[in-house]
């Protein structure tokens, strides 16, 4: 059964407005509601909802609306609670963990009274995330998995490594900087030299490496793919070196300059298998490169729950209003 959303603006506002006295409701006989009287009049339930909706209806309306969805949808689970405690312990950190301070904050910024209503707005914000993924995932064509299974997905590759970092600190001058980054490129070619003049790679990874994790290995590294967090550069050289070769020009990457000697490369796993890994990936790069991404499918998400706004001016208003979203998405 299709679920009746119906907007309840006068409680909503009897919450965020502490508007009194919405326990007790006078009638009129025109069926409108008393919400205040004065010497030559009153005001009616009808006026206080027509102002109300036309300053907060959007705003109030979407909250009330993916709440009302998404909770339903996306259980709160030990991943969100862990998010959310250390969304609210770095907010407290700020603060020097001053609990007037903190309160004043998040009372001031992002109009929440106490922890509590920040809390169920993080929670909104989580899910709500959430479906966006989910929404943008369910968009994914056949067409873009298997492409980016042909041009991108190899099996895992194992290297070792020989890292010069350059000798910087943060008082360093631009110049300064330049400079050591000119050293440890020089110092990164000069091992390159030793290798064709036949020293072995696992010597010189001891004797010169700035790693200090796998040098006393011959600079060996764990086996890695794409979804393994590596420097992008240290990645795609890694990538595109023959088994047995080593990097004839140094690799900059954000640590410094690699020499790379590639010793293994599995087969491609089959697609069955890294599919799941594909669409998380893809959605990824949808949602980072382009932040209208996320509006669109926040739209997706909720026409697919089925809604339907019935009054024609809070369905424009809801129109302009995520339209608005996505143009200045655009324009940053």
């Amino acid at each position: 059964m299709k679920k009746k959303f119906i907007v309840g603006f006068l409680l909503v506002s009897c919450m965020t407005l502490s508007i009194t006295g919405c326990g007790k409701e006078v009638s009129l006989k025109n069926g409108e509601k008393e919400v205040a009287t004065y010497k030559k009049g009153e005001i009616t339930s009808d006026e206080l909802y027509k102002k109300l909706k036309d300053k907060y209806g959007v705003s109030v309306f979407i909250d009330l609306l993916d709440k009302d969805l998404f909770e339903k949808a996306y259980k709160t689970d030990d991943e969100e609670t862990s998010y959310i405690d250390g969304q609210v312990s770095q907010m407290k950190s700020q603060y020097n963990n001053d609990e007037k301070q903190f309160l004043t904050a998040i009372q001031q910024y992002l109009g929440v009274k106490n922890e509590k209503e920040l809390r169920e707005m993080l929670s909104l914000e989580y899910k709500r995330d959430k479906a966006i993924k989910d929404a943008v995932k369910d968009g994914i064509t056949d067409d873009e998995i298997q492409n980016y299974y042909e041009t991108t997905v190899v099996g895992d590759i194992t290297v070792k490594h020989i890292l010069i970092a350059p000798e910087t600190t943060e008082d360093m001058s631009a110049d300064e900087k330049e400079k050591a980054e000119e050293k440890a490129l020089e110092e990164a070619k000069e091992i390159i030299k030793k290798l064709k003049d036949g020293k072995k790679f696992e010597s010189l990874a001891k004797k010169y490496s700035d790693d200090d994790a796998t040098k006393e290995e011959g600079g060996q590294l764990e086996p890695f793919n794409q979804d393994s967090g590596m420097d992008e550069n240290f990645l795609k050289a890694s990538i595109g070196l023959e088994v047995g070769k080593y990097t004839e020009e140094p690799v900059k990457s954000t640590y410094g300059y690699h020499v790379i000697l590639k010793e293994k490369q599995e087969e491609k796993p089959k697609l069955k298998k890294v599919k799941d890994s594909i669409v998380e990936t893809l959605a990824e790069k949808k949602l980072n490169e382009n932040a209208s991404v996320r509006y669109e499918a926040l739209m997706d998400a909720r026409k697919k729950k089925g809604l339907e706004i019935k009054d024609s001016s809070l369905k424009k208003d809801y129109e302009e209003y995520m339209q608005q979203l996505i143009d200045n998405a655009v324009a940053n």
